[in-house]
């Protein structure tokens, strides 16, 4: 199958070193750096999962850089401190978007990471261009979203649009909320996950997005793509680093 993902993307970079001492000067960690990982991230990320699964994978995204920098405790494998460079971007330009052959594609999802790259009415064109879209956004949800076949936030995100989704049952009946280790909400129910031990969340959510769009988009069971997805992030969540399935 092949997908389109559309969206921020960045590079997620990992710097991992020895820590064994607290600075004099002050109580934090000195990290002695011992080797550098970096990988696509946000967007970039649900393609590298896509790929995994061993499917195609088209993007279109920022062309700067926002850059995640994560400094980890080797040994321990803990996030240190983590930096942000650029983190914002410039929008999409409207010509590519209406210049893209949708019908090429088995499903759209739209990874919107809120950078400034989609604005609600261009998420709001994708969701009317194919019949099944996929969102993950971090913007607040209203009616722009009505047409996407299926939402995807987690409880965060879930908080800050509780009154617009117990207002819109259009809207409620078509998202799901990523729980962590509590599994995941879906129409008022509660699907369960399996208890691991987890290394690093770094990317789960981007884990969960493509198995749940790549198992729908096989199947069209939204049950079987829900179980199919918290599978894929129970693979990555006990490896370290932002990791594919």
């Amino acid at each position: 199958m092949n997908f389109l993902v559309i969206g921020d993307s960045c590079l997620d970079v990992f710097r991992y070193g020895k820590v064994e001492r607290l600075a004099p000067e002050a109580p934090i960690p000195i990290i002695t750096p011992e080797r550098e990982e970096s990988n696509p991230g946000m967007a970039g990320n649900v393609v590298r999962n896509i790929k995994a699964l061993g499917h195609t994978a088209d993007i279109i995204t920022n062309l700067n850089e926002i850059k995640k920098i994560r400094y980890v405790c080797s040994k321990y494998n803990h996030l240190l401190l983590r930096i942000d460079e650029n983190d914002k971007c410039k929008p999409i330009n409207h010509t590519t978007l209406t210049n893209i052959i949708f019908s090429n594609y088995d499903a759209v999802i739209v990874s919107d990471y809120d950078k400034g790259f989609l604005t609600e009415d261009n998420i709001n064109f994708i969701s009317n261009s194919h019949p099944l879209t996929f969102l993950d956004t971090k913007k607040k949800l209203g009616n722009w979203a009505n047409n996407i076949s299926y939402i995807k936030i987690n409880t965060v995100e879930y908080k800050l649009n509780q009154n617009i989704l117990l207002q819109n049952s259009k809207l409620f009946n078509k998202t799901i909320i990523t729980k962590g280790n509590k599994g995941c909400d879906y129409q008022h129910k509660n699907y369960p996950t399996q208890e691991v031990a987890v290394k690093d969340v770094s990317g789960a959510g981007d884990t969960f997005l493509s198995g749940l769009v790549v198992e729908y988009a096989r199947s069209r069971n939204i049950f079987s793509a829900i179980d199919f997805a918290q599978d894929c992030t129970t693979i990555v969540v006990q490896k370290s680093g932002v990791s594919t399935i």
